[in-house]
């Protein structure tokens, strides 16, 4: 539970966060054309929202599964220790592969899981994130597809959560703490 009293700053609204989606979906389509079934595969937990609207817009075949890694606990801070608590239910050798992240912000946990992901042999794997933030970024990657450029702020919203906190708000919002 967070110690001090905050607020939630709107950043980017459903609606820009809905019409980005749509975009978004369209290019993953022309990326994986005749594919006979796409694998997107959501990092747990805060990509779960993401992933349920971008599959919804997407006209594919598709198959959903679900990763969980932790770097983070309850805090603001990465441990910059990537630990997977969830694995796959279905083996992806062979198969074209979606990773799906809600916030790319040092690189830790995406590289990590590229790794593993890679070290299964999909037939084809390419990385979307909702946002980026490249001002945190210790490791050298970028995602394929990113939905949303943010500067060096603590965010929630949208499956986004401070200590399982605000995951529930239709928009991304960046955290202000106050002193009340």
């Amino acid at each position: 539970m967070p110690d001090k009293p905050y607020v939630v700053d709107q950043m980017i609204s459903a609606k820009s966060i809905a019409a980005r989606i749509e975009a978004l979906a369209r290019d993953i389509e022309a990326e994986y054309a005749g594919t006979e079934k796409l694998v997107v595969v959501g990092l747990l937990r805060g990509s779960f929202v993401f992933i349920a609207d971008l599959v919804r817009e997407l006209h594919l075949p598709v198959e959903v599964d679900f990763l969980e890694a932790s770097s983070y606990g309850d805090g603001m801070e990465t441990s910059r220790e990537v630990r997977i608590l969830k694995d796959l239910r279905s083996p992806i050798e062979g198969r074209d592969v979606l990773l799906v992240e809600d916030i790319v912000d040092t690189g830790f946990t995406l590289s990590h899981v590229i790794h593993l992901i890679e070290s299964r042999k999909p037939r084809k794997l390419r990385t979307i994130a909702l946002l980026d933030k490249p001002a945190r970024r210790e490791v050298q990657l970028s995602a394929d597809w990113i939905g949303f450029e943010i500067p060096d702020e603590f965010v929630v919203g949208y499956g986004i959560d401070f200590a399982q906190r605000n995951r529930n708000l239709p928009f991304i919002g960046k955290v202000r703490f106050t002193d009340a």
